[in-house]
C-alpha cells in the first residue's frame, strides 16, 4: 500500500503532492486531516512539508510524532520552499526517529512547481514505489 501525505499553507507543496499522487495511483491527504491518520501498513509513505520559520510548522511537527512507526515500511520525503530545503532534513529525522527507513532520494522543488516540474514529481513516484 502507498500513501500520501503532506503539510502546505501556500499550495506549493500541496501541488507537488498533487502530482507525486498521482504518479502513485492515489490522492494525497493533508496532515490536518482527520483521514491522515496512518491506520494500516504503508509500503511507501511519500510525505511533505516546508519551511515556516525555519522549522517545520507545528501541525506537521505533530503529525510525525503521532507517527507509528512499526507501519511504514519506507518513507520518501518531498518539500517546496523559497529558500532553503532543510524541511527535508527535519523530516527525514523525525521518521528516523520513528524507526521509519528513510529512501535518500527526494523530491524538491523551490517555490511552486512548473508543468515540467509536476511531471518530473509524478515521474519520480513511479520510480520511488519500483525501488
Amino acid at each position: 500500500m502507498v500513501a500520501v501525505r503532506y503539510y502546505s499553507k501556500s499550495g506549493n507543496t500541496k501541488l507537488l503532492a498533487e502530482a507525486i499522487g498521482k504518479g502513485a495511483g492515489v490522492i494525497p491527504i493533508s496532515v490536518d486531516e482527520d483521514s491522515a491518520k496512518i491506520t494500516e501498513n504503508i509500503d511507501v509513505l511519500f510525505i511533505g512539508g516546508a519551511l515556516y520559520a525555519y522549522g517545520l510548522d507545528k501541525v506537521m511537527n505533530e503529525y510525525l510524532a503521532g507517527i507509528d512507526g512499526s507501519k511504514v515500511k519506507k518513507a520518501v520525503v518531498f518539500s517546496t520552499s523559497w529558500i532553503s530545503k532543510h524541511s527535508i532534513d527535519l523530516i527525514k529525522k523525525a521518521l528516523v526517529a520513528k524507526g521509519i527507513e528513510v529512501a535518500d532520494e527526494t523530491c524538491y522543488v523551490r517555490n511552486k512547481p512548473n508543468e515540467k516540474q509536476m511531471v518530473e514529481a509524478e515521474a519520480f513516484a513511479k520510480k520511488m514505489i519500483s525501488c
